[in-house]
């Protein structure tokens, strides 16, 4: 029986993927119940969302008081003591790096403003005033939403195709992705590729004038389009040192990757040089899944420029600082820190990295990169020589993410993150709750390589 029909079900719902999927009827912590019967263990929070796992009770808790209370302002009108109070330990848990935040309801809708309010910023800082820039500069094999601007600055090929001819292609411009283990120059050390990603940024830089660049945006760590690729050591530190040169401001993505996921509050402190932004976009891990949150993170530099320029944020959305999710997501930072979940996602690092690594595993002829951090790994395969293996018109991450499903494991499964041009490559992203016990871990590993085992054997020829 093939996966289409045996997952296929009535629904009204416009769903984002040809497989009408499972539906959920309970949760807790780690495990889903499907209305189906089968109990799955989630080890990849969604997409790297569900921190908590779902049900937390001092969660729940908060958001229930909060709708008793107050369940909705409007941000232009009123501002909301959750709101306040989120906004206040974000900045005061920033080492120093951001001094005010604006709340939005998500990662697609955080970088958008973001895009906005980087051209706010030199339209009216008043130190600076430079509103002849007008162009952004980001990377190829990245993404930064799906609204038709961030998609712009996303370089994604199977997200951006369908809409192609809608992208705005003059002002959003792109360099190399910083994914060494795919484009490192055989007989290049560390520091020259690092470099001459570098000279590339400034040249392109020098290219479109350097006056008129608004900044370079980069995710901290790469997520579902490559698979969770860090940058190498020194990248971060040299694209910072071409945007101070030249004026532009240094945008951090850390939609996936931040709040913890890499084992650190911020990903940038552990794999992004420890260079903070002048702007970050958060969102995922914010509020784990419990209400629709996002938050834009501004450094002293960016937030006077606005104070003392326009004086407001000229963006705007009705359910923007929404109570609820504010107050959702203030009790989930809350119960990261009591219950210090960053000191376990940091412990069971290795004990996942150790158990996706066996030497003797069918999969490892196929294996081009195990990599990541934290509570958030990519497997990436490769099997251009695999003259043995027949996959048909289904991909391997797909199948191996539909094989875990019925074994009772969430997983995510992507294609296209090994070229440029996105049409190579599979990966497997795992991103399971901060939560997550050693028993947990094993299973997950257990159940990763059976599935991928199993794929094998049934495309085997």
């Amino acid at each position: 029986m093939s996966a289409q029909s045996k997952f296929s079900r009535p629904t009204a719902i416009l769903h984002r993927t040809p497989l009408t999927p499972p539906v959920a009827k309970s949760a807790e912590g780690m495990y889903i119940n499907l209305e189906d019967g089968r109990r799955v263990l989630d080890a990849v929070g969604g997409t790297g969302v569900a921190c908590l796992g779902n049900s937390h009770p001092k969660v729940i808790q908060a958001m229930k008081d909060q709708i008793d209370n107050v369940s909705y302002v409007y941000s232009m009108q009123l501002s909301n003591r959750p709101a306040e109070s989120l906004a206040k330990k974000l900045i005061s848990t920033s080492r120093g790096a951001f001094a005010a935040c604006g709340f939005v309801c998500g990662g697609t809708e955080a970088m958008e403003s973001i895009i906005m309010l980087g051209k706010q910023v030199f339209k009216y800082y008043v130190e600076i005033r430079q509103p002849q820039r007008k162009n952004y500069i980001a990377r190829q094999l990245s993404f930064h939403g799906d609204s038709l601007t961030t998609l712009s600055l996303s370089y994604r090929p199977i997200r951006r195709a369908p809409y192609a001819d809608l992208l705005n292609t003059e002002r959003f411009h792109h360099v190399s992705p910083a994914y060494a283990k795919r484009f490192q120059k055989p007989d290049e050390t560390e520091e020259q590729y690092v470099e001459r990603l570098r000279k590339e940024l400034e040249d392109k830089f020098i290219s479109l004038g350097p006056d008129t660049i608004i900044g370079f945006v980069a995710e901290t760590v790469v997520g579902a389009t490559t698979g969770v690729v860090p940058a190498p050591k020194g990248y971060f530190k040299a694209m910072k040192s071409v945007c101070d040169k030249y004026g532009a401001l240094f945008i951090l993505d850390e939609v996936m990757s931040g709040m913890g996921r890499m084992g650190t509050l911020h990903g940038w402190e552990s794999f992004g040089d420890d260079v903070a932004p002048d702007i970050q976009a958060v969102a995922k891990s914010l509020g784990g899944g419990y209400a629709p949150i996002g938050a834009v993170l501004t450094s002293s530099k960016v937030a006077d420029g606005i104070k003392n320029g326009s004086g407001s944020w000229k963006f705007g959305h009705t359910f923007q600082a929404h109570p609820v999710a504010c107050a959702a997501a203030l009790a989930v930072q809350n119960v990261i820190e009591s219950e210090n979940l960053l000191e376990n996602v940091r412990k069971q690092e290795s004990l996942l990295q150790a158990g996706l690594k066996g030497p003797n595993a069918l999969a490892a002829p196929y294996i081009f990169d195990i990599r990541g951090g934290g509570g958030f790994w990519g497997i990436e395969f490769d099997f251009t020589d695999a003259t043995d293996l027949d996959f048909g018109d289904e991909a391997f991450a797909f199948r191996v993410q539909a094989r875990a499903l019925e074994l009772g494991l969430l997983i995510t499964g992507r294609t296209g993150g090994s070229n440029v041009e996105g049409t190579k490559g599979d990966h497997i992203i795992l991103a399971p709750a901060y939560i997550v016990t050693q028993e947990q871990i094993k299973k997950i590993a257990d159940i990763l390589v059976q599935s991928v085992e199993e794929v094998l054997k049934e495309v085997a020829v």
